[in-house]
């Protein structure tokens, strides 16, 4: 096969290093691979008269007005470069191998130029629209003191891709697997409570894997869910309804309503049920695991989180919790899920899992 000629358009190290690899491959006596490197040299560089060995080979291609020429278009090149997430059709192990090139054309070794660089190619997509999005951009900078070398900037961003793959986003399908009975809080189209408000159940569900009965919609007004801030809405996939707490009013006087919610088949707590599609609860979390959860910290997949909603007749908010304790319909039996008020507990916890990213 030919190798190419030297023209500018390679750094000189990489030229001389390859070259000198291939000679040796083609068992070429060293005395006779010196004369052939310069005859592949392109005969727009000028090269001075004497030259004995690849060293001065090698520092007179970069003394040439090329390299330079190299140097700069490669350094505005790293300045255009821009990362795109592989959910918009990019690619992240191409965009690092491009960024490294391009350092090391343009011999930008310092770790903090190379970081600075690095920033630049980010997108940096908070609150667009009014909406929370990842920004890159604001989680680099987070881990800036930790990036020393290369390497470490390569594992930053990987970690930060690896985040925004498993952050749950709006309209994303999800599962809540109960952590201390390892079961899924699951509902079945058109199967109801036989007691209370006689609207469709909700129950804990035994499965390795969960079923079509066990996933749910997760809603809410921004592209994340920040802990502290936002409320979300959960809609069950097989039947469209919405996760809550279902009550009845009337009126005591005049323009005042009195609110009674059913209770819960067993136990006797708050019901948990579904509703249709005006029957649209909100419900609050937190991380079980973690006080003082920060604000700007994004829900994810595999968080264990507490789930809250608000009862209006006792105006507190209610947990949701399931238990061992089960109840039947028909030949049936199904683990309980209740809302309550009472001290939180390892029944209380739910690990929420990213099926599908909205």
């Amino acid at each position: 096969m030919d190798f190419p000629k030297y023209d500018g358009n390679i750094h000189p190290d990489e030229w001389i290093n390859d070259i000198q690899k291939y000679l040796r491959f083609l068992n070429i006596n060293d005395g006779d691979c010196l004369k052939i490197a310069i005859s592949f040299v392109d005969p727009i560089i000028t090269l001075p008269n004497r030259i004995d060995s690849f060293e001065k080979l090698r520092n007179a291609l970069r003394e040439d007005i090329s390299f330079k020429v190299f140097k700069c278009t490669n350094k505005k090149l790293l300045e255009l470069l821009k990362y795109i997430p592989e959910k918009e059709g990019g690619n992240t192990s191409k965009f690092i191998s491009n960024f490294r090139k391009l350092c090391y054309n343009s011999e930008i070794n310092d770790i903090g130029e190379q970081k600075n660089y690095f920033c630049y190619a980010l997108p940096k997509l908070s609150n667009v629209n009014g909406n929370n999005c990842y920004d890159y951009f604001l989680e680099f900078i987070k881990r800036w003191e930790k990036i020393k070398s290369m390497n470490d900037l390569i594992n930053e961003i990987e970690e930060i891709v690896s985040i925004e793959s498993n952050l749950i986003k709006n309209e994303s399908i999800v599962a809540l697997k109960h952590v201390s009975t390892g079961k899924y809080l699951s509902s079945i189209e058109n199967l109801c409570y036989t007691t209370g408000s006689k609207l469709q159940l909700v129950f804990s569900d035994s499965q390795l894997v969960p079923d079509l009965n066990a996933l749910w919609k997760i809603e809410f007004s921004n592209e994340l869910a920040t802990y502290n801030k936002t409320s979300i809405c959960l809609r069950h996939i097989k039947s469209g309804k919405f996760l809550g707490l279902h009550y009845y009013y009337y009126y005591y006087t005049n323009q005042s309503k009195a609110y009674t919610y059913y209770k819960s088949p067993i136990t006797e707590h708050t019901e948990v049920c579904c509703g249709g599609n005006k029957f649209k609860f909100s419900w609050e979390f937190k991380h079980s695991k973690l006080k003082n959860h920060q604000e700007y910290e994004y829900l994810k997949s595999n968080d264990i989180i507490n789930l809250s909603t608000y009862r209006r007749d006792t105006s507190q908010n209610l947990f949701l919790r399931s238990h061992d304790i089960q109840f039947t319909i028909g030949s049936d039996n199904f683990q309980e899920v209740v809302c309550h008020n009472e001290r939180l507990g390892g029944n209380d916890e739910w690990c929420i899992e990213l099926i599908k990213q909205g």
